[in-house]
């Protein structure tokens, strides 16, 4: 069985691609939240946060034989005990990294969302959070501060509203929805609430991000975006690649389910 860090829009195709590779695949996601996740009967699903003990011991228990991570980009701290758990398992550990989308005109890059929100609070414009319901302590200290109004577009979830409850956000301040968004759907949401910067971490296509710098564009929006964090266990640029490491590791290791 080949146990697959989910929780992105990836999830499925990869899911469906590792079980068509002759694998069980056990997804594994942090949050309940409705997500496809694969058809097939060799394809199950857990939920709930791991600690690296937690993993090793999952690992061992489900006889897990590698680990496959197509968990968000920018789960920096996922990555890390994802990989360090597999090791201490002994089975292999391979990661996505879809690309990003680069910068543009009309766009600033900042390391963290510390510098994030002072970059977007500073233009006094009603600022728009895409980055979903963790790190809005920095927003709402900045939103304090300078007394610019800022909204926030959230997974419909019960933590994701816990957090926004806890950053000081209520009401038509909360925008619930989960992505990707097409470019009339951005620009809708930046019409609706006159924003004036919109921000996003460079998440790639796969997490809409064009589409927001589209919208961005056509509404004279500015834009922060959010720099990748950097990752010490490099990936794979795309699933085809993830797909033909792990075929090469079946081979020397005879990890495939029999049939």
């Amino acid at each position: 069985m080949i146990l697959l860090f989910g929780g992105t829009s990836e999830t499925a195709d990869a899911a469906e691609a590792v079980a068509a590779a002759g694998h069980r695949v056990l997804v594994s996601t942090a949050t309940d939240s409705p997500l496809a996740t694969g058809a097939g009967a060799g394809i199950t699903r857990r939920h709930g946060r791991m600690n690296r003990a937690e993993m090793v011991a999952l690992i061992r228990q489900a006889g897990i034989r590698a680990v496959v991570d197509v968990s968000h980009p920018y789960a920096v701290e996922l990555h890390a005990t994802a990989a360090a758990a597999a090791a201490e398992a002994g089975v292999p550990y391979l990661r996505l990294d879809r690309p990003g989308s680069g910068s543009d005109v009309g766009q600033v890059m900042v390391r963290d969302h510390a510098e994030a929100a002072r970059k977007a609070f500073e233009y006094g414009h009603t600022v728009l959070l895409t980055t979903g319901s963790r790190n809005l302590a920095d927003y709402a200290a900045e939103a304090r501060r300078t007394g610019v109004r800022w909204l926030a577009r959230v997974l419909d979830h019960p933590d994701s509203l816990s957090a926004c409850a806890a950053a000081g956000l209520e009401g038509d301040r909360i925008i619930l929805g989960r992505g990707p968004f097409s470019i009339a759907d951005n620009r809708r949401v930046i019409q609706q609430h006159q924003i004036g910067v919109l921000v996003t971490k460079d998440s790639g296509a796969a997490g809409g991000v064009a589409e927001k710098l589209a919208a961005a564009r056509l509404e004279n929006c500015r834009v922060v975006i959010v720099g990748r964090p950097e990752v010490a266990t490099p990936g794979h640029a795309t699933l085809a690649g993830l797909l033909a490491e792990l075929k090469t590791i079946s081979t020397l290791t005879n990890i495939t389910t029999p049939s």
